[in-house]
C-alpha cells in the first residue's frame, strides 16, 4: 500500500493498526465475499515496506479461478483506503480443521458441535464434534427406542403377577427393533435395567409360569455382535455396569427355576438337571464340566447356562486394574449353579481364538469389585493347562467364568526371524565344526599332552565336555525338524509326535546334563589339585570319578524325570516346540537346576582357588607341567561356566518372557556358539596344544 509505515502498526493493541485493520477488513469481506465456500477475510499483520498487507481469506473449497479474480479486482477495490503499488501475492493452504461435512451433521471446523434429532421410532437427540481427522465424532447420544422407554415408564408399577406377560411384551419389542436396539446403547442398558426388575420380581416356578424363555430370547438379541460397539461404548463409562447388571440378572433368574429345564436360543444354552456323583457334561462341545464329588448323598441338581455372545458384552478389566486391559475373553462366558457345596470344579475351554497363546488365566466375574462395577477375577481358580487349544482351570467354588488371554501375539517380526535363523543356523553350524574339530585336534596331540595325571583329566574333562555338546546339539536339530512355532508358521498344526520328540528330548536333556557335570568335574579337579595337594589319586580312580559325575549324575536325573512325568503325559510340551515340559509339569527344572547349582559349586571353587593363590599356599610342591594344566583349567572353568550359566539363564528368561526378542536372539547367539568357545578356550588357547601342533607340523613339513 502507497502510505508510510508507523511503529504503531507494529502493536496490534495501537489505535492506528486498529483503525487501519477494521478499513481493510470491510474492503476485504466485501471483495471476497462470493467466492464459493467463504468464510471470512481478515488482516493478520502488517509490514514494513511502504505497508505490506498481510490477510487471510478462508474457505470451505479452494476455487483457484474465482480467487484469481478476486485477487485481480483487489487494487480497484482498496482505492479507498490506499493505492496498491502491486498486484496480490497468493499463497494457498488446505486447513484440515475446516473439512467436516456428510449428509447428517452437515459441514462445521474443527472443535464444532453438531446435534441433530434422533430417527423415526428413535427419542432423544445425538450430538457430535468435528475432529481434526475432518470427521464428526458422536459425543453424547440420548436416543432410546420409543417402545421401550414406554415399557422402562410401564415397569414401575410391574407386579409379581404381571411379570411372565410383560416379559413376552418386552420379547416381542426387542424382536422387532432389533437392528435400532443394537445401534442405541442407551437402549441396551434401558432394556438391561428391564431384565433385571424381571429378575426380582419373578417368583419360583416351573416353565410354565416363568419368564426365563422370553428374557433369554430377548438377552440373545442384544448380545449378539452388531451390538458390540453399543457395549464398547457402555464399558467405557466408568459409572455404567450394564454389562456386570445383565450377568446377575440371569444369575439370579437361574435360582428361581423349578423342576429341569433345558432351553437354547442363537447365544443362550440353559440347562437344569440332577445328577449324581460324578458329574461330567459336554456344553455345545465348547465347555467341558467335571464335578467329581459333592457334600450331599442324594441326588444334586445343576444349573448351567452357556452364553457365547457375552464375549460382545463384558469387559476386559481385572480386579487389580480398572481399566481394559489388552487381555481378551478368549472363550463362551458358563454360568454354573449348584444346590449343595463342592469340593472343586474342572471346567475346560475352547479357545474361541486359537492364534492366542500367551498368558490364559482362569477367572471368575466378581460382581462387588469397584464399588459393584464389576470385574474379572482369579480368586479360587487355578489355571491347569493349554494344550490343543483346550484350555483347562480348577475352582473352588461356582458362579459365572471364562477365561482371559493375553492378546500379544508371539509373532516373530519378519526381521528378528530372518536374524534368528540365520544366528541358529550358522551358529550351531560353526558349534559343530568346531567341536568336531576340537575332538580331531585333542586326538592328534593325546600322547603328548597327558603325561601326568592332571593333564590326563583336564584333557578328559574337555573331550567329554565336547563330545556330550556335539551329540545334544545333534539331538537339537533332529527335535527341531518335529516342531512348528506359531509365529512362523501361523495356522498350522502345532502338535509334535509325543514317541520321537520324547526321545529326541530326553537324549537332549542327557547330554546337556553331561554338558554341565563334566564342568563341575573339571572344576572339582581344580580345587583337588589346588587344596589337596599333598594327597595322590591314581588316574583309574580320577577316571572312574569322573564318569561317574560326567554321566551317571545325567543319567539319573534323565530317567527319574521321565519316569515321574511321563505317565501324566507332562514330560514333553506336547506342541509347538520339542522340549521338556514347562507349564504343567515344570519338567524343565531337571535340567535349570542342576545346571545353575552346579554353576554355583564352580563359582564357590574359583573363590577358594583364588584365595589360596593370594594367600601364596600353593606353589613349589606342584610341578611345572601340572601347574600349566592347573592354569588351563582355572581358565577353562573361569570362562565356560559362566558362559554356559548365562546362556540357559537366558533359556529360561525366553520361557518366562516368550515375547522379548533380545532375550531370543542373545540365547541363540550363545547357546548356537557354545562348541566354538570350547575349541579356543578349551584347545586352541592351551599353550602346549599349540606347541605339540606347532612342532608336528614342522616335522611333516620337513
Amino acid at each position: 500500500m502507497d502510505k508510510e509505515f508507523t511503529p504503531d502498526l507494529n502493536n496490534q493493541a495501537s489505535l492506528a493498526y486498529k483503525e487501519l485493520e477494521l478499513k481493510l477488513n470491510l474492503v476485504l469481506k466485501d471483495q471476497y465475499r462470493q467466492i464459493t465456500g467463504f468464510i471470512r477475510a481478515f488482516v493478520k499483520a502488517f509490514r514494513q515496506g511502504s505497508i505490506i498487507v498481510d490477510f487471510e481469506v478462508q474457505t470451505t473449497q479452494l476455487n483457484y479461478s474465482e480467487i484469481a479474480a478476486a485477487n485481480s479486482q483487489l487494487p480497484t477495490a482498496m482505492k479507498s483506503v490506499a493505492t496498491l503499488l502491486g498486484d496480490p501475492v497468493a499463497s494457498y493452504q488446505i486447513f484440515r480443521y475446516i473439512i467436516c461435512k456428510d449428509d447428517r451433521f452437515g459441514t462445521g471446523r474443527t472443535g464444532d458441535q453438531s446435534t441433530i434429532w434422533c430417527d423415526e421410532g428413535l427419542e432423544g437427540s445425538i450430538t457430535a464434534v468435528c475432529e481434526g481427522s475432518g470427521n464428526w465424532k458422536t459425543g453424547e447420544d440420548t436416543c432410546i427406542v420409543t417402545a421401550i422407554k414406554e415399557l422402562l415408564i410401564f415397569s414401575e408399577q410391574l407386579t409379581e403377577v404381571g411379570v411372565p406377560e410383560f416379559a413376552g411384551a418386552l420379547n416381542a419389542v426387542v424382536q422387532s427393533n432389533k437392528s435400532e436396539i443394537s445401534n442405541s446403547s442407551l437402549t441396551i442398558s434401558v432394556v438391561v435395567n428391564i431384565v433385571n426388575k424381571i429378575s426380582v420380581l419373578s417368583h419360583r416356578c416351573e416353565s410354565s409360569c416363568h419368564p426365563i424363555q422370553d428374557v433369554l430370547e430377548t438377552v440373545d438379541a442384544i448380545i449378539s455382535e452388531d451390538s458390540r460397539d453399543s457395549w464398547i461404548a457402555l464399558n467405557l463409562n466408568k459409572t455404567d455396569n450394564s454389562s456386570s447388571e445383565l450377568l446377575g440378572s440371569l444369575e439370579g433368574l437361574s435360582d428361581k427355576l423349578v423342576g429341569e429345564f433345558e432351553i437354547e436360543t442363537g447365544q443362550v444354552i440353559l440347562n437344569k438337571t440332577s445328577f449324581s456323583d460324578p458329574f461330567v457334561a459336554n456344553v455345545n462341545s465348547s465347555v467341558t464340566i467335571n464335578i467329581s464329588n459333592t457334600s450331599s448323598e442324594n441326588a444334586s441338581v445343576i444349573t448351567t447356562m452357556l452364553l457365547t455372545g457375552l464375549i460382545n458384552v463384558m469387559p476386559t478389566r481385572n480386579q487389580s486394574i480398572n481399566n481394559e486391559t489388552d487381555n481378551t475373553i478368549n472363550a463362551a462366558v458358563v454360568l454354573v449353579k449348584i444346590d449343595t457345596k463342592i469340593g472343586n470344579v474342572i471346567l475346560t475351554f475352547n479357545k474361541l481364538n486359537n492364534t492366542l497363546k500367551l498368558n490364559p488365566q482362569c477367572v471368575f466375574w466378581n460382581f462387588t469389585a469397584f464399588n459393584n462395577l464389576g470385574a474379572w477375577d482369579d480368586f479360587g481358580c487355578t489355571f491347569v493347562s493349554d494344550i490343543n487349544d483346550i484350555v483347562t482351570c480348577n475352582c473352588t467354588h461356582l458362579t459365572s467364568f471364562s477365561i482371559l488371554m493375553s492378546t500379544r501375539l508371539p509373532v516373530v517380526r519378519p526381521g528378528v526371524k530372518v536374524a534368528l535363523d540365520l544366528i541358529t543356523y550358522v551358529g550351531v553350524g560353526i558349534s559343530l565344526a568346531s567341536l568336531v574339530i576340537c575332538l580331531i585336534l585333542e586326538g592328534y596331540v593325546w600322547k603328548a599332552v597327558t603325561r601326568n595325571s592332571t593333564a590326563f583329566m583336564r584333557h578328559v574333562s574337555i573331550v567329554n565336555t565336547a563330545l556330550s555338546l556335539l551329540i545334544a546339539d545333534i539331538c537339537f536339530i533332529i527335535a527341531a525338524s518335529f516342531a512348528k512355532n506359531p509365529g512362523e508358521n501361523p495356522g498350522e498344526d502345532y502338535n509334535v509326535p509325543v514317541g520321537p520328540c520324547s526321545a529326541a528330548t530326553f537324549f537332549m536333556h542327557l547330554f546337556y546334563l553331561a554338558l554341565f557335570f563334566w564342568m563341575l568335574v573339571s572344576g572339582l579337579l581344580l580345587f583337588y589339585r589346588t587344596v589337596m595337594i599333598f594327597s595322590h589319586m591314581s588316574k583309574s580312580a580320577m577316571l572312574a570319578i569322573g564318569f561317574c559325575l560326567g554321566y551317571g549324575c545325567p543319567l539319573v536325573i534323565a530317567v527319574v524325570t521321565v519316569a515321574v512325568t511321563a505317565p501324566s503325559g507332562g514330560y514333553v510340551q506336547g506342541n509347538e516346540a520339542c522340549w521338556l515340559n514347562w507349564t504343567k509339569s515344570k519338567a524343565l527344572l531337571a535340567l535349570v537346576i542342576p545346571a545353575l547349582t552346579i554353576v554355583l559349586v564352580n563359582i564357590l571353587i574359583l573363590i577358594v582357588i583364588i584365595t589360596k593363590i593370594l594367600s601364596r599356599d600353593v606353589g613349589e610342591s606342584v610341578q611345572t607341567d601340572e601347574k600349566h594344566a592347573l592354569v588351563v583349567i582355572a581358565r577353562c572353568v573361569i570362562i565356560l561356566t559362566p558362559l554356559f550359566g548365562l546362556t540357559w539363564s537366558l533359556g529360561v528368561g525366553t520361557m518366562v518372557s516368550s515375547t522379548n526378542e533380545g532375550i531370543h536372539i542373545a540365547f541363540a547367539f550363545f547357546n548356537s556358539l557354545q562348541g566354538f568357545f570350547i575349541l579356543v578356550f578349551g584347545t586352541l588357547l592351551d599353550s602346549k596344544v599349540r606347541s605339540v601342533l606347532s612342532k608336528k607340523a614342522t616335522t611333516s613339513t620337513s
